[in-house]
């Protein structure tokens, strides 16, 4: 079968609509009409090749919502015309220890991500969600269960929304934590809203005076512009927890010396570069962290859409038409969105 789709046949060519192969629905499988994607910077990042690697043509998204319209034979969880969405990985292993615990993230073998992964599908390899309908084994796919009228707003739930639940989560984060959210961007904006969520007591950092407001707004209870020196030292020594969201390059040791001893700085942002080197002396005095935080298994994700449909957590979003991206893209360089953009897959048959 075939589905309209909004690709890129080279790292410097504009976004055009194309006809992509989907195969049709084994007996395992969901098909799925896509009614949202959301437009992540790591789509960015693989159609223009700044990580190097990519298959063209390359259709990016793996912030999926839509509505199943077949079921293979032995398809047990969904049925047709339920509310669905599909993360960043579509295959995995399924036999390692990471896939056994439910970390398919974290797959041995290495996760088949949901645009550029290796497929026996054509053309070889995985074609994401910037499409009008996708096929994907019933294990990788989600119950959606917020109102019909969040769906858009739901779709970064998909990867913005697990990328900072689960470190949240996986370090216990709660009612007493004094949580600090670095970045309030299209990831921190979800750290904000979903540490709000779960009890914590939340300062989120920004380099920008005019974010304060908006931050509040997200479910801040304090506020930190990093570039004060005063304000950042009215925090040392404060915070159980920091999640860094920043994906360029910066000083670690402004955070880490924020921690309380046995705190924990999690990195969730991949810079270009690498970031300079952390003071030791920073960790070692207070047997203090610095670890990193991808995504989240099946079931997690399961558990955070689960979270947000009881708590009323959805991303703040744009909508655009397909015919946008590029334009899209252009602002994402500039930080020129709040705070994600979620594309109409109905704008494609236009």
């Amino acid at each position: 079968m075939t589905t309209r789709a909004f690709g890129t046949r080279a790292a410097d060519a504009h976004f055009e609509p194309m006809d992509i192969a989907r195969r049709a629905p084994g007996p395992r499988d969901v098909q799925i009409d896509i009614a949202y994607c959301g437009v992540c910077h790591s789509d960015l990042h693989t159609a223009r090749s700044e990580w190097g690697g990519t298959q063209y043509p390359c259709v990016p998204g793996h912030e999926i919502v839509g509505h199943v319209s077949a079921v293979g034979a032995e398809v047990t969880r969904f049925k047709v015309g339920d509310t669905v969405g599909v993360g960043c990985l579509v295959d995995s292993c399924r036999t390692c220890p990471s896939c056994g615990e439910g970390l398919e993230q974290y797959c041995e073998g290495g996760f088949v991500g949901t645009y550029n992964g290796p497929t026996h599908d054509a053309p070889g390899h995985t074609l994401g969600g910037y499409a009008q309908g996708i096929v994907v084994d019933e294990h990788f796919v989600l119950k959606i269960n917020h109102p019909q009228d969040q769906l858009a707003a739901v779709a970064p739930l998909l990867c913005a929304g697990i990328t900072t639940y689960s470190p949240l989560r996986h370090w216990k984060v709660g009612p007493g934590s004094k949580v600090g959210i670095v970045g309030i961007g299209g990831l921190g904006h979800m750290g904000v809203k979903i540490a709000h969520a779960l009890g914590a007591h939340v300062v989120a950092f920004t380099t920008s005076e005019s974010k304060r407001k908006d931050a509040l707004a997200l479910g801040a209870d304090e506020v930190v512009v990093s570039r004060e020196a005063s304000e950042m030292r009215a925090h040392t020594n404060s915070f159980d927890f920091i999640l860094d969201t920043v994906a360029a390059s910066h000083s670690l040791d402004a955070f880490t010396g924020l921690l309380k001893r046995e705190g924990t700085l999690v990195l969730v942002g991949v810079p270009e570069h690498p970031h300079p080197s952390p003071s030791v002396g920073n960790l070692i005095f207070k047997r203090r962290s610095i670890a990193g935080s991808l995504i989240g298994g099946l079931a997690e994700t399961q558990e955070m859409l689960d979270f947000c449909a009881e708590h009323g957590v959805v991303a703040d979003i744009e909508m655009i038409r397909a015919q946008e991206i590029d334009a899209a893209y252009d602002r994402m360089v500039k930080s020129d969105v709040k705070y994600r953009f979620v594309i109409d897959c109905a704008t494609m048959a236009a």
